[in-house]
């Protein structure tokens, strides 16, 4: 009870002066005071003209639609102009963004195509190594086999001295040939 008359006191000090008044004055005082807040706020909202609300009792299920001929026309006229101006911009869309699907592919394949590059140079690497007669030389004499004695060689295309061709002769391996 004692807070509440000094709040009150404080109050009631604060916004009108010294003066004390206790129970019902006391609210009817802070009623007073919301009162005028609300209305300032009101009227700082609305501005400078009051705001008037009026009823108006208007029968309007007898009146009929009438068919404008020329808003017609007009509204056609700017729904075909709309609908051009959409295609436009979705085939410039539809283009742009084919532009942009056509660059990522044109990487795709230049990235593909320096794989394959790559590919190739290892390959034609791998292939010199593997046909160098020193590698070649090297492995014949692991396999114990020797150097052709001159006349074992016989090449196809080649003639013999009398100028007539050679004909090429099977021999089984261990049976002497007579």
């Amino acid at each position: 009870m004692a807070t509440q008359a000094i709040a009150a006191q404080g109050f009631i000090g604060a916004g009108r002066g010294t003066e004390r008044v206790a129970g019902r004055d006391q609210a009817e005082l802070v009623a007073e005071h919301n009162a005028r807040m609300l209305a300032g706020q009101r009227r700082a909202r609305r501005g400078p003209t009051p705001e008037a609300l009026f009823t108006k009792h208007i029968d309007n299920t007898r009146l009929q639609k009438m068919a404008d001929p020329a808003r017609a026309r007009e509204m056609r006229t700017f729904a075909c102009a709309m609908a051009l101006l959409l295609s436009l911009f979705l085939m410039y869309g539809w283009q742009h963004f084919s532009a942009i699907e056509y660059g990522y592919r044109l990487a795709a394949e230049h990235q593909q195509l320096q794989q394959l590059e790559e590919q190739n140079r290892e390959l034609l690497l791998t292939q010199a190594q593997l046909t160098s007669p020193a590698r070649i030389d090297a492995l014949a004499q692991q396999l114990g086999l020797q150097a052709p004695q001159p006349g074992q060689v016989v090449l196809p295309n080649a003639e013999t001295s009398g100028g007539t061709a050679v004909m090429a002769e099977a021999t089984a391996p261990g049976i002497p040939a007579n």
